[in-house]
């Protein structure tokens, strides 16, 4: 019995002796690590932009040849994207993304209709500030006198339109103001 006592005990102790051994060979014991340091061939490819392609520009004052509002280091057109939240400011935002260029509102009912709420969603559609730059999505529901449950009801089409002209038009005067 003694004997696998001390067999058990001394593999114990060299399945012990082994891992500090290969934990203390982990540690690098052979020298110091030496990193190819590729900052400058990295800025010179980016040009400063953390995705290479001048999108979200990192204090570049590079001359783009548009100048039409991509310039503010958005996914977007900046002036459709500020014109944006400034037509659907009187709405709650559940979410924006100047990246995607989404903007989502969380329901809002007019205070001279509480039974009547609206939900809208911007889309802006690229870096150019054109007509087509720009979609609207008007979702509407009316509460059920009965139950207080909300269903789903038609929107007129140029309700859409409506909302895609304000955001062109306020978009416009920020780029005017912009040149002054």
């Amino acid at each position: 019995m003694k004997r696998t006592a001390n067999s058990s005990r001394s593999a114990g102790l060299r399945l012990a002796a082994l891992a500090v051994i290969l934990a203390v060979a982990g540690c690098g014991l052979g020298g110091e690590a030496v990193y190819r340091d590729d900052t400058e061939e990295r800025l010179a490819e980016t040009g400063g932009s953390l995705l290479g392609d001048d999108q979200i520009g990192v204090g570049g004052d590079r001359e783009r040849p548009d100048a039409s509002g991509g310039d503010s280091g958005i996914g977007v057109n900046s002036y459709l994207w500020r014109a944006s939240l400034d037509t659907v400011s009187f709405m709650p935002l559940a979410s924006a993304d100047p990246f995607g260029g989404v903007i989502i509102t969380d329901w809002y009912s007019p205070p001279e209709s509480t039974t009547e709420r609206f939900k809208i969603n911007v889309y802006i559609l690229g870096r150019d500030l054109r007509a087509d730059g720009v979609r609207a999505a008007v979702f509407r529901q009316l509460q059920d006198p009965r139950s207080g449950a909300w269903i789903d009801a038609a929107v007129e089409d140029q309700t859409p339109v409506d909302l895609e002209n304000a955001i062109l038009t306020r978009a416009r005067q920020l780029r005017i103001a912009s040149l002054q």
